[in-house]
């Protein structure tokens, strides 16, 4: 709702309108921002490992510690934003498709130094970017199941599903 949005971001709905002519501008513009913020995040996480499946994996918490620590804007911006219909929905899948691109670059990386078997990146990353998703969502909407837990059962279930198991047992 804009009166959250303007108490949020602590102006006046004149200073939105202003720099956004309409609701469905001022949603996009905060999708992307977010976008952005994830993708930061992620690429921070990954910056700190040097091996492929050790960075799928930072990436993948990451991912989640984000979601966890912006509940608030997420429920906004993926629930609400979902009554934008077409556009959101446009936009909704070029954010998908663009973390599942570095979902895939990734997985490759460990194809390509041996970590993983060869597979269909594009295919397991959109599958990824699924159980994510609606995880995601689920959490957003009930709160249910915490965001510790999903980090808990989600990272290691997607790295076994590409036939990887941590040199440590999953510790990292």
């Amino acid at each position: 709702r804009m009166d959250e949005i303007v108490s949020t971001s602590q102006t006046s709905k004149g200073s939105i309108y202003f720099h956004f002519p309409n609701k469905e501008q001022l949603f996009l513009a905060l999708v992307d921002q977010f976008a952005n913020l994830l993708e930061r995040r992620i690429t921070e996480a990954i910056s700190e490992h040097d091996r492929g499946m050790v960075k799928v994996q930072a990436a993948l918490e990451a991912c989640l510690a984000t979601f966890g620590r912006y509940r608030r804007q997420a429920k906004v911006l993926l629930v609400q934003a979902s009554g934008l219909g077409n556009t959101f929905e446009q936009k909704r899948l070029a954010i998908n498709d663009r973390f599942a691109g570095l979902i895939a670059l990734y997985l490759q990386e460990a194809v390509d130094v041996g970590e993983i078997a060869p597979l269909d990146t594009e295919v397991i990353a959109q599958a990824w970017m699924g159980a994510i998703y609606n995880l995601v969502i689920r959490w957003v909407y009930t709160g249910e199941p915490d965001s510790e837990r999903i980090v808990q059962a989600l990272v290691p279930m997607l790295l076994q599903s590409v036939g990887y198991q941590p040199e440590d047992g999953g510790d990292q």
